[in-house]
């Protein structure tokens, strides 16, 4: 078991692939890197990186938070988005810092890629942060398809991700498609082990990426709970109102004023 020599022998293996079958091989080799930026799952950088020898290499980066919760699909898509930055980089003439100009959402259509603002259909073509969703029957998903024909596979992931990527592979355009199993489905393998939430250390048993996506929705709700007694009378007499506490869930808790049990209200 080799991670390293596995994971970036697959992503080489994809480039060369679509660099043949999207891009004519006119691309020039780059150097992958793995880069967990918050909110990004991938990017292009020029010549980033060079040698004791003088040569440059270009970067494209890709977040691994995202491997084991979007559909193969997906990543493919973002290796692809990132690869027609480069081409444009060469043979092109780039927007102004990072914004998606015409030349470069032209190219992405010719080789089977919607660019769209929000990632789903109707979006806007151009603009500084853009994502893209492909195009049924296009060059790209024939150009994965053909990737899949050479055993290709991601196999390894991120066993921590984080509720936001669980999120980003919920909504994802390529989730709701009719895809090759092995195409549409996240890299993560069901069962799987223990994985631990990043909100609070808590370590579930998780039987695959549904309890995940329930994980990420219950995130953003409070972990405590309204305990109330419905005894609503005082020593003398007059109605008031009934005693409340808040706690954790799973409380045993008694009131001293009637005896009865505190009801766990929402």
């Amino acid at each position: 078991m080799k991670p390293t020599s596995e994971t970036y022998s697959e992503l080489q293996l994809a480039y060369e692939t679509f660099n043949a079958e999207l891009f004519d091989g006119r691309l020039p080799d780059c150097l992958i890197t793995l880069q967990r930026e918050k909110a990004t799952c991938g990017y292009f950088s020029r010549a980033r990186f060079g040698n004791r020898a003088g040569a440059e290499s270009d970067e494209i980066a890709l977040n691994p938070a995202y491997f084991g919760v979007v559909p193969v699909v997906e990543v493919m898509q973002t290796l692809v988005h990132e690869m027609c930055h480069a081409w444009q980089a060469h043979h092109g003439k780039p927007g102004r810092n990072r914004y998606h100009n015409e030349e470069w959402a032209a190219k992405m259509e010719a080789i089977g890629l919607m660019p769209s603002d929000t990632g789903q259909p109707g979006g806007k073509r151009t603009g500084d942060k853009m994502a893209d969703y492909p195009i049924a029957g296009g060059r790209f998903l024939q150009a994965c398809e053909l990737l899949l024909t050479r055993d290709f596979q991601i196999s390894w992931y991120d066993r921590f991700p984080s509720p936001d990527a669980v999120r980003v592979g919920q909504s994802c355009y390529s989730a709701s498609m009719s895809l090759p199993g092995a195409l549409g489905a996240p890299s993560q393998v069901s069962p799987t082990p223990s994985i631990q939430s990043l909100n609070g250390g808590e370590v579930l048993a998780v039987p695959g990426v549904r309890a995940l996506v329930a994980q990420a929705s219950a995130a953003g709700k409070s972990n405590r709970v309204k305990y109330v007694c419905e005894c609503r009378e005082d020593t003398d007499g007059k109605v008031c109102r009934p005693n409340a506490v808040w706690g954790r869930p799973g409380l045993n808790l008694t009131c001293n004023d009637c005896g009865q049990p505190f009801l766990a209200h929402g």
